[in-house]
């Protein structure tokens, strides 16, 4: 099936690694064109070398206030237009609602829930400014913890659900224009945070065995399979789609 991704273009953001550049990989290989947002280091040169002439990257942090338009204006400038985007703010560090600092919850909240509201707005302007709103996506990268509790990751239970029903507000807000707001859910696929939370149990392989037991299909999901679903859900072969939250999660999840 075609998905009519050919010369679209999207910011990702969180794409040096782990999900976003899983998503970003997926969307070149339909014939998109991708701006890959991250924090500067060795991994996002690395990632925007290996996704090729489609892609470019934009060093920045989510926290920052003029981030957001920064990559929106990087976007625009390399490709004269935008489509779309990726929302993935990464993951925040673990912890237990008593252990948790004040500190940690600003920055958190600042990165993960402010620096992708930001990002929104941004997108959408910049999506209306060169006339593609009637086929505009945008796709945040939330968490199972958006609907049900992921023990240990108490920020992530706090900021994920807001930003759930804030899929539901935006695609309201801004349906009436063409541009759609969806919401991805991934479960225990296997990143590099995965990983390090498995490790954080003392036995890395037991923890991935216990998790493994509890999903219907039996193991954990790739990235590419994530990626994949992401790809899909930002292209016009999902032009009727929004609104929404999607599991990614080999079928954990017992919302409806």
């Amino acid at each position: 099936m075609d998905l009519g991704l050919a010369d679209r273009v999207y910011v990702i953001t969180g794409a040096s690694r782990g999900l976003g550049l899983a998503s970003a990989r997926a969307l070149v290989a339909e014939g998109a064109r991708v701006a890959i947002v991250a924090r500067p280091s060795d991994a996002l040169d690395a990632a925007v070398t290996a996704l090729g002439a489609s892609a470019i990257a934009v060093p920045a942090d989510l926290a920052d206030a003029d981030a957001a338009e920064h990559a929106v204006e990087s976007a625009l400038g390399a490709f004269g237009r935008l489509d779309g985007a990726l929302l993935s703010v990464g993951g925040p560090p673990p912890g237990s609602v008593l252990t948790t600092t004040d500190d940690q919850w600003r920055a958190s909240f600042d990165s993960v829930f402010l620096g992708s509201i930001r990002m929104a707005r941004a997108v959408c302007t910049g999506i209306a400014s060169c006339g593609q709103a009637s086929t505009g996506s945008l796709a945040w990268v939330l968490s199972t913890s958006a609907v049900e509790v992921f023990t240990g990751l108490t920020i992530s239970n706090g900021l994920r659900p807001g930003l759930a029903m804030l899929v539901k507000d935006l695609a309201d807000e801004v349906g009436p224009t063409g541009i759609r707001v969806n919401g991805l859910l991934p479960g225990r696929i296997a990143t590099d945070r995965l990983a390090a939370l498995d490790a954080a149990s003392g036995d890395a392989a037991a923890a991935r065995a216990r998790a493994s037991a509890r999903i219907p299909l039996g193991r954990y999901g790739e990235p590419d399979e994530f990626g994949r679903v992401a790809a899909f859900v930002l292209s016009p072969a999902a032009a009727y789609v929004t609104g929404t939250l999607i599991a990614v999660d080999g079928g954990v999840t017992r919302q409806p």
